[in-house]
């Protein structure tokens, strides 16, 4: 291993941290907004909360999460035989998945659509918990699959 190919796994390392914190966070989010709905000087503070945390912190994490993810990947093409590799990429899918329905549902909540109850984001807020114990399993034992 290089230093290039080390200085870029700890740029992924940093870039994923900063994504998931976000990924962690945005729902809770969610929740006051859904909670304090009927209350506009909150729900205006929660809207600007998530935008900022969606599209400066997120967004920015989560493509640089991918770009430094897939030149590690092109660093060392031998993870292409692994099947561990796949099913951590299905896993990079449903974080993507759960970003996305993230960003809709800010949209939604900033139009004034509130098609989650309180309990729902509650519950969505714990998926982003089992997509990284799922890809850091894979990647620190990469079982045989």
């Amino acid at each position: 291993m290089g230093i290039s190919y080390l200085w870029l796994k700890s740029l992924h390392i940093i870039f994923m941290t900063a994504w998931f914190a976000g990924l962690f966070y945005i729902f809770r989010i969610f929740v006051y907004h859904v909670k304090h709905r009927h209350e506009e000087p909150m729900t205006r503070t929660l809207k600007i909360m998530e935008k900022k945390l969606l599209y400066i912190i997120m967004l920015p994490a989560m493509l640089l999460t991918l770009v430094t993810g897939f030149g590690l990947a092109g660093l060392n093409q031998e993870v292409f035989r692994e099947g561990w590799f796949y099913v951590k990429l299905a896993g990079v899918f449903g974080l993507l998945c759960y970003h996305h329905l993230a960003m809709k549902v800010h949209r939604w909540m900033s139009r004034g659509e509130y098609r989650f109850s309180e309990n729902a984001c509650r519950l969505i807020n714990e998926i982003p918990t089992v997509f990284l114990i799922l890809i850091v399993i894979l990647v620190v034992l990469k079982p045989w699959l």
